[in-house]
């Protein structure tokens, strides 16, 4: 779907813009194609610059309570330095490359409840418009698919997924957020886990693991959080027994063997003035979304009433309320 929109910097008779993201998803630190179409207005204009923004909803921790907005995660200029003719169609192709750590919104085809997007930006005239949003699709790796699996092999069921803004101390993260993937525990592990959280962090050579347990208290005891980190490579997706390894990670982890330290939680920059208030540390299933484990691993069905069109409507919705607010 996309949205052709006016350029509203410069009034009625101005240019537009339409963005149109090939087709499929996309994958972390793969490529993302499509061409940006413009149709200019009833006057000559000169487009000085034309942008594509990478951003996200995600949520932050301040002062106790969370707030949820915009941040950005990737900026590439495409083209620019023409002059567009009154009435000149022109389509202006574009191939990036995505961040690696980029979040994946599908899992198997379902929606996680991940809002990305791609925001085309245009100077024209010394005006900036944000002149067009496209909701972004983006499938695993094949190592983060081969760990989802074995979770799902091992009686893991999907939660929920969201982006939380800050940074996860003792790893190589890059970006100003990271993801959250929570699994409900295997009947196995339920009695040493309320909940286990799963983050990726790719980069050109591997891949960083981050599982983080959600320890019950006891009579003397209070509830607690384990995290492990381990490391893998991309060429490893097909050579691992991963049920094996991956078990082999979950059991340090109900025995309570972590090493490195928890998500670290900021705030700041990045964040849009479209926030939300709400109390307590676990977020819930993003937008409503409730995803039951299916019978094929973490194949996810959708429980809770959220279509694929719905997450299209609610990402212009979201963002759109941000366009004052998330230069930062």
């Amino acid at each position: 779907m996309v949205f052709k929109k006016l350029l509203g910097a410069l009034g009625m008779g101005g240019p537009t813009v339409d963005t149109v993201l090939d087709p499929g998803a996309v994958r972390p630190g793969g490529p993302l194609t499509g061409q940006v179409r413009l149709e200019g207005g009833s006057a000559d204009f000169d487009i000085e610059q034309i942008t594509l923004e990478l951003v996200a909803r995600v949520e932050a921790e301040h002062d106790g309570a969370e707030t949820e907005g915009v941040a950005a995660f990737g900026r590439f200029t495409v083209a620019g330095g023409f002059r567009l003719a009154a009435g000149e169609q022109r389509s202006v192709p574009f191939t990036v490359a995505l961040p690696w750590e980029t979040p994946i919104t599908e899992l198997y085809g379902q929606d996680l409840g991940i809002v990305l997007g791609v925001r085309t930006e245009l100077v024209v005239a010394g005006a900036k418009d944000k002149g067009d949003l496209d909701p972004l699709t983006v499938a695993p790796l094949p190592v983060q698919e081969a760990v989802l699996e074995a979770l799902g092999r091992l009686g893991f069921g999907f939660k929920a997924a969201d982006l939380e803004y800050g940074h996860i101390s003792g790893t190589g993260q890059q970006l100003p957020f990271y993801q959250e993937i929570e699994l409900t525990p295997a009947a196995q592990y339920a009695h040493a886990m309320r909940e286990l959280e799963v983050t990726f962090l790719a980069n050109p050579g591997g891949m960083e693991v981050v599982l983080e347990a959600d320890k019950p208290g006891g009579f003397f005891a209070a509830g607690h959080d384990v995290v492990n980190r381990h490391v893998v490579s991309h060429d490893s997706a097909d050579q691992h027994d991963w049920t094996g390894v991956v078990d082999a990670w979950i059991r340090q982890v109900a025995a309570g063997h972590g090493h490195g330290h928890g998500h670290g939680h900021g705030h700041g920059h990045g964040l849009g003035h479209h926030e939300h208030h709400h109390g307590g540390h676990r977020s819930g299933p993003g937008m409503g979304t409730a995803v039951a484990a299916g019978a094929a691993g973490l194949a996810v069905g959708v429980a809770g009433g959220l279509v694929a069109a719905e997450v299209v409507d609610e990402i212009g919705d979201f963002f759109e309320g941000d366009d004052d607010g998330d230069e930062g």
